[in-house]
């Protein structure tokens, strides 16, 4: 019986996404695992199906679904939610920059189980050699093993429960917008729920391995802006 619904929103960026997949599909919970791709190229699509049939994780290719160009994270997210919600399950959303350990969901469940007023769980997100790492550089200095936080999570790998999914529906997201962590965030806060950070249950994170346009904000910060602004990309 599947514990929990797992998902990872794909577009290309194929090495660091099969490192995902093979992770997630190794762990030691029996979840219901589903790929989104997101109108990635032929290459990506064509392994995926393949790394779908020999690894045994549901693949929805979005351009079978809607029409509107990547990216279409409010789309995954309605049909992820109307999935859990279905099947009374939590969500788990798993980047395809990020690797997980064998027992990461084991142990998230295991919280959630015993902290009936969460709203959203995050592993923290370390880097090879298993310092705090971006998205969680503010958390970096804290030796608490367990974080109550009002402050954003992001959903590199994040656990939403049944109690928040079925208070808040993901059609009310802005459509103008690309990502909806700090908003759903927000709102889980807004609704009453308790949002954590498990420092003690960390997944290793390559950022920006699914968005590598976004490395230029290091690189060339002036540029990385202007392309943003007349792309009118990444707008959270």
């Amino acid at each position: 019986m599947y514990k929990a619904i797992v998902i990872t929103p794909v577009k290309d960026s194929l090495v660091s996404t099969l490192n995902t997949i093979k992770a997630i599909t190794a762990n030691q919970l029996l979840v219901e695992y589903i790929v989104y791709n997101d109108f990635s190229s032929q290459e990506t699509k064509i392994a995926l199906e393949e790394n779908a049939k020999n690894l045994g994780f549901q693949l929805v290719n979005l351009e079978d679904v809607t029409n509107t160009p990547s990216p279409n994270y409010k789309l995954v997210l309605q049909l992820a939610q109307k999935r859990a919600v279905e099947k009374n399950l939590p969500l788990i959303i798993v980047e395809s920059d990020v690797t997980i350990q064998p027992d990461t969901f084991t142990r998230m469940l295991e919280f959630n189980n015993e902290h009936t007023q969460s709203g959203m769980i995050g592993a923290i997100t370390v880097d090879t050699y298993g310092k705090v790492n971006f998205p969680y550089l503010k958390f970096k200095n804290k030796k608490d093993a367990i974080i109550d936080t009002n402050r954003s999570l992001s959903f590199c790998c994040t656990l939403l429960t049944p109690a928040y999914l079925n208070k808040f529906d993901f059609k009310q997201l802005d459509q103008t917008k690309d990502w909806y962590d700090t908003v759903i965030s927000k709102k889980s806060i807004e609704l009453g729920f308790k949002n954590y950070v498990l420092m003690n249950t960390p997944v290793v994170h390559q950022p920006h391995s699914s968005r590598p346009w976004k490395l230029l904000k290091y690189e060339n910060p002036l540029k990385y802006y202007f392309l943003k602004f007349i792309n009118r990309r990444d707008k959270i």
